[in-house]
């Protein structure tokens, strides 16, 4: 199943014509034709802020009922509370507003068949060890807890008493509510 039927791929899907980036400024064109400046400022509505992996299979918009404007989206490998966002909830909430906190983990992640050694190998082959750490797991539930648990004590939050995580199940298309205990 392909989701993006306006760009003219070959019999395995590879764009045939110009690459990835040519097909999305172009489409960046058709969109900016029609757009209209819906007014608003960067303070989401609905005051939450959702922190879920980056999976192309994850339409966080439509999965959670959410339109333009609603939330701040921060998005990353494995949907894993990292400093990185942990920074980006803290701006979130003391700049623009926000006070819940919704993590979303799925079925089938890519992060439950990697290691740590990800980052080893990555150090042999490009001569440097990278800063970061891989944040891989096995048991995704417990993953959710772990980052609900970095958001609850983080003393750069002002409101950690709306922290909700949960599992997308990528076949069905449901939320499955993990219990931090």
């Amino acid at each position: 199943m392909t989701t993006s039927a306006s760009a003219p791929t070959g019999s395995e899907g590879a764009i045939t014509d110009g690459t990835v980036t040519d097909h999305l400024v172009e489409a960046n064109e058709h969109y900016a034709d029609a757009f209209t400046d819906p007014g608003m400022d960067a303070r989401p509505v609905l005051r939450v802020a959702v922190v879920a992996c980056m999976d192309a299979r994850l339409d966080l918009h439509k999965a959670l009922g959410l339109q333009l404007g609603d939330c701040h989206t921060i998005r990353n490998a494995g949907g894993v509370v990292t400093d990185d966002v942990i920074r980006s909830l803290t701006i979130s909430q003391r700049a623009l507003g926000t006070r819940s906190v919704v993590l979303i983990h799925h079925t089938g992640c890519g992060m439950e068949s990697i290691t740590e050694d990800f980052r080893h190998e990555l150090e042999l082959e490009v001569g440097q060890r990278p800063s970061w750490a891989v944040e891989a797991f096995r048991d995704v539930d417990q993953d959710v807890r772990q980052s609900m648990q970095r958001v609850r004590t983080s003393p750069f939050l002002v409101d950690t008493g709306d922290v909700r995580g949960f599992v997308f199940d990528v076949r069905t298309g449901r939320l499955r509510e993990i219990d931090p205990a």
